[in-house]
């Protein structure tokens, strides 16, 4: 009997934790720009919009357990590789693309959303040490971690689409329906 009390209570708390977690990404879900990024390949056969769901929903996670800014972190996860174009085929900039899309993908942030201090730096720092300059917010930190995680297991297969967990199933849920 206590063991079901548990269960019941977990099943509330993740509850209470998916409604936040979209109250704090829901303009960016709900934007045609943002919904473009699926039609760009990320790793292997994961799109960048899934990708980023990864990063988005584990990096707020995080920082929600870690007691940082947990929006911020949803935010400019989601909005990490919002660069918008198929770096494995042809990229309208010059320059390797691991060096020069958080840059390309912070302006097109700035272009459509109004972005924080910690959401601008974890969008243009996520690359780090490849961008030089270090994250200056813990929540970057997160993110960048994050972001590693997720590319690797994508990379290797760990994690492909036909092994669907919460956060993919909220991501798929969200791009499919307005909020």
């Amino acid at each position: 009997m206590i063991e079901l009390i548990k269960s019941k209570m977990k099943l509330k708390t993740d509850l209470a934790i998916e409604k936040e977690y979209k109250d704090c990404v829901n303009d960016l879900i709900n934007h045609e720009m943002v919904r473009k990024m699926h039609n760009f390949v990320q790793h292997g056969d994961i799109s960048c919009l899934d990708h980023s769901f990864n990063v988005s929903y584990i990096s707020y996670r995080v920082c929600k357990k870690l007691g940082f800014d947990y929006s911020s972190a949803a935010r400019g996860g989601l909005l990490h590789d919002f660069f918008l174009y198929d770096w494995h085929v042809d990229k309208p900039y010059k320059g390797l693309h691991g060096f020069i899309h958080p840059n390309i993908a912070l302006q097109n942030a700035n272009e459509h959303f109004f972005l924080n201090n910690i959401e601008r730096d974890i969008i243009k720092k996520h690359m780090w040490p490849m961008t030089i300059r270090p994250p200056r917010y813990k929540e970057s930190f997160v993110v960048l971690m994050v972001d590693k995680y997720c590319a690797s297991m994508e990379i290797v297969k760990i994690k492909s689409k036909s092994n669907v967990n919460q956060y993919q199933e909220m991501s798929t849920t969200l791009k499919d329906e307005k909020i």
